[in-house]
């Protein structure tokens, strides 16, 4: 192989297979997550470009030594924070072979765009989504995914008033409007900017008390929004807000949707794998009437990061929208269904269908629907046991697998639980026990424990609550004197 002795190579990679399997095997012995010594921090910054090449078994030291020890934390069962999950140990493994495969999967008869169409209709099988051929591509997450589906539903409202985007651009047209919550991940407003909408056209409509999209609040907006010369073209919608998981009415937005014309995205990034779960699976009923669903496969499948996905009802509007084929690229034999360059952005585009199928293939559905229906059993054990601690408050129904709670000690007015519920989260993290982040919810300081580890057990769930109430204990004084 080029550049490299075979025998070396060849003990290099088993010398690395060893060091992961040892990693994944330590990582529920050892601390979540640590802050980095200020000099293993300086020595990375500051590590000199070399002049000349080491050896591979040296390269593998640094990373035993400099890289490893330093995790996120997300692969342990005691990690809730954000929404990171632990890496499936069979997509581990397909990642290293896609590597060594190392093709551009934008198109071409090889076996990696194939394998792309398969698993992208795995994904929606396992939502039931619908799945027309092309109907859907991988992407580096759902950042990117719903760049790529909301340019889609651009692309169709500036054709139906009469103009085409990507030859004109938007400068003439009216305004195009968008609705989403208070709650929607903030990918969706930079896909608005990133696309010439406009942030400020991107409208916020009410939610209720636990989180949903309001009906009639958004059929005020865009009945508004009309009489005043704009032009209404698309409605957000989450299958699982990223603060407390909350999963809106997708049959009465899709009904709204249809009769005012607007193209129905549903951003499903966390929580569309839900829907997996019989338990509750009823809340995700109309998911599948969307014009789009973006979801990531690196979330609550365990897949690598990173993976990404675009689903659409109509594959012609994607491919509409993004389709360009020089004459360096034509390809008489792609067939029908042409290149996958002609349905996103990206003209090269890593081989990451590999470690999809693996993750799935190696449960099965049943598999990784018991995972997620364990996930969300646990979730909601959990918010039974906030709810019956005095010193806990649960802040939102818990509906998928995020619990969103405070820290409510006696003795603080609420400016106090306001400051020790924002410092909370480092506390706890700083300790290495567990792993918690925090967020603001409906103008109120809270912390999220997001699961998404089928390993978790009820003991680490138990330990999360102990060490909650433990370093808040240690900030009470703290919040009591400053207010």
């Amino acid at each position: 192989m080029p550049g490299v002795n075979d025998e070396d190579f060849r003990g290099a990679a088993r010398a690395t297979a060893d060091l992961v399997a040892d990693y994944l095997d330590a990582l529920p012995d050892r601390p979540v997550w640590q802050p980095m010594d200020p000099a293993e921090r300086a020595a990375l910054l500051d590590l000199p470009l070399p002049e000349d090449g080491a050896p591979l078994a040296a390269l593998l030291e640094t990373v035993e030594r400099r890289i490893m020890p330093h995790p996120m934390g997300n692969g342990n069962p005691r990690f809730f924070g954000w929404v990171n999950s632990a890496p499936q140990p069979a997509g581990v493994l397909a990642t290293l072979a896609a590597s060594a495969m190392n093709p551009s999967s934008a198109g071409g008869d090889h076996a990696d765009v194939h394998l792309e169409r398969a698993v992208v209709r795995w994904i929606a099988e396992l939502v039931g989504f619908p799945h027309p051929p092309g109907g859907g591509i991988l992407t580096s997450g759902t950042s990117m995914a719903t760049i790529v589906c909301l340019a889609a539903a651009r692309n169709r409202a500036a054709r139906k008033a009469g103009r085409d985007v990507r030859e004109d651009g938007l400068a003439g047209m009216p305004p195009l409007v968008g609705y989403v919550t208070g709650e929607a991940h903030s990918c969706v407003r930079k896909a608005a900017e990133l696309l010439g909408l406009g942030s400020k056209h991107l409208r916020t409509v009410a939610s209720d008390a636990d989180g949903h999209l309001v009906l009639d609040a958004l059929a005020a907006a865009i009945a508004e929004d009309r009489a005043a010369g704009r032009l209404p073209f698309l409605v957000v919608a989450s299958a699982g807000t990223v603060g407390t998981g909350a999963v809106d009415p997708f049959e009465a937005i899709a009904d709204l949707a249809e009769r005012e014309g607007l193209w129905f995205h549903v951003d499903g990034a966390y929580g569309a794998f839900g829907v997996l779960d019989e338990t509750i699976a009823h809340r995700y009923a109309g998911m599948e009437r969307a014009d789009s669903l973006a979801l990531d496969p690196h979330k609550w499948l365990g897949v690598p990061v990173d993976c990404g996905c675009a689903l659409v009802r109509d594959a012609e509007e994607l491919r509409g929208t993004f389709s360009l084929v020089p004459s360096y690229l034509r390809d008489d034999a792609a067939g029908d269904l042409g290149w996958f360059s002609e349905y996103g952005t990206e003209q090269t585009r890593p081989f990451r269908s590999l470690k999809v199928w693996a993750s799935i293939a190696h449960r099965g559905r049943s598999g990784v629907a018991r995972d997620v229906a364990h996930c969300t059993a646990q979730a909601r054990q959990l918010g039974e046991w906030i709810e019956q601690d005095p010193e806990l408050e649960l802040v939102a129904p818990v509906e998928t697998s995020i619990v969103a709670f405070r820290h409510r000690p006696a003795g603080l007015d609420e400016a106090g639980l306001q400051q020790l519920n924002s410092l909370l989260p480092v506390a706890v993290q700083r300790r290495g026990e567990v792993f918690v982040t925090g967020a603001v919810y409906r103008g109120r300081e809270v912390l999220r424990a997001c699961l998404l580890n089928a390993a978790t057990t009820e003991a680490d769930l138990r330990l999360l609550l102990d060490e909650v109430k433990s370093a808040g204990a240690e900030l009470l004084d703290r919040c009591r004197t400053s207010n």
